[in-house]
């Protein structure tokens, strides 16, 4: 804790600074929660995402198997583009996965098999499902550092600038108080003393 002086001037500034700091919590508190909140649901979107890929793989091994036919389409299919947007959580810019754009490269339909079609749908889902994935990874990346910051704070706030200010303040007010009780004594002993002096004079020689 800072050596505080004890001043009326700095009470006064104490006071300030306490209500700045009482001002503030609640607002960053409400970040807290919002932020708690939004990493839930790209948790549970996570989640979801992974469940729909390993659905879709057990779709494709489920026909794949029964043509029984190992075919490479790798070369049928490129990523034309990854298109994205930017949202803003709490205050924070985030990724929002938007779509995937492919290029679909010529093959001969006649040496590869007639469920190539299929394959190269289930394909495109798949890299669909694995792009929005990585979004959301980069989306509760950014939320959690920012959710950690926002803690510390919060932290700060409740457990150190708050506890200090509140602590100079009653040390200030002790100090002048005991300063403004010597006054008085003081002033006291001061009239006690003029009108001893006054009667002393006033007794006869």
């Amino acid at each position: 804790m800072a050596r505080v002086k004890l001043t009326k001037n700095e009470l006064k500034g104490q006071k300030d600074a306490l209500k700045r700091f009482q001002r503030y919590l609640p607002t960053l508190q409400l970040k807290k929660q919002q932020l708690q909140l939004v990493i839930r649901q790209v948790e549970v979107q996570m989640r979801t995402k992974d469940e729909q890929r390993i659905n879709l793989e057990r779709e494709i091994m489920s026909w794949v198997e029964v043509f029984g036919e190992d075919v490479d389409i790798s070369g049928t299919l490129k990523i034309r583009s990854l298109k994205t947007d930017t949202g803003n959580i709490a205050g924070i810019d985030i990724p929002v996965f938007e779509g995937i754009e492919f290029d679909e490269l010529p093959y001969d339909l006649f040496v590869l098999p007639p469920w190539v079609d299929r394959g190269i749908d289930a394909v495109k889902r798949l890299l669909a499902l694995d792009a929005e994935v990585r979004i959301l990874k980069e989306q509760h990346r950014l939320l959690a550092e920012e959710l950690r910051i926002t803690t510390q704070r919060v932290n700060l706030f409740e457990k150190v600038k708050i506890p200090e200010t509140r602590e100079s303040i009653r040390m200030i007010r002790i100090y002048l108080g005991d300063q403004q009780t010597a006054a008085v004594v003081r002033g006291k002993i001061a009239k006690s003393a003029i009108a001893e002096a006054v009667a002393k004079e006033a007794l006869p020689a």
